[in-house]
């Protein structure tokens, strides 16, 4: 994916940082170029540029991406192992790989590992998110086959 520029400031919400530090009541993440430049109290981080895009947590909770480690956008509506087959042409099955590569991004994941497909879909799919295409978390892809030690 590509960098954003400029300066982004989310207020308003409650930082746990990942770390293991208390969280942060009323904290203030400052982000230039796509990059987390300051995190802290709100108060104690109060300079912000005028035209910084300010995202309001809404009292909410503040917190670093999560990782996926074991991804298949490939898969939809698994009721059984039956349903891991691939039932529709790959060319649906690709388009519904990059609404769940948004989704996992939506819902907060921003990496993930894939745990193959067929097809390579996953391949392409990491391709088209680092390309700015589609929407997705970063994604470590696996494809069809994997090759062992003796390739």
């Amino acid at each position: 994916m590509k960098t954003a520029l400029g300066c982004t400031v989310i207020d308003n919400g409650t930082l746990i940082d990942g770390t293991g530090a208390p969280p942060i009541p009323n904290a203030r993440v400052v982000i230039r170029d796509g990059r987390i430049h300051a995190v802290g109290p709100a108060d104690a981080l109060a300079q912000i540029p005028p035209d910084a895009t300010r995202i309001d947590a809404a009292g909410g909770t503040i917190m670093p991406g999560l990782v996926e480690a074991h991804f298949h956008p490939t898969y939809f509506n698994v009721a059984e192992l039956a349903d891991l087959d691939i039932k529709y042409p790959v060319e649906y099955v690709t388009i519904l790989a990059s609404c769940n590569a948004r989704l996992a991004l939506e819902c907060g994941y921003t990496a993930a590992r894939s745990g193959g497909s067929l097809h390579n879909i996953d391949v392409w799919l990491k391709k088209a998110i680092e390309d700015d295409l589609i929407p997705g978390p970063r994604l470590a892809a696996s494809g069809a086959k994997f090759a062992g030690p003796e390739g």
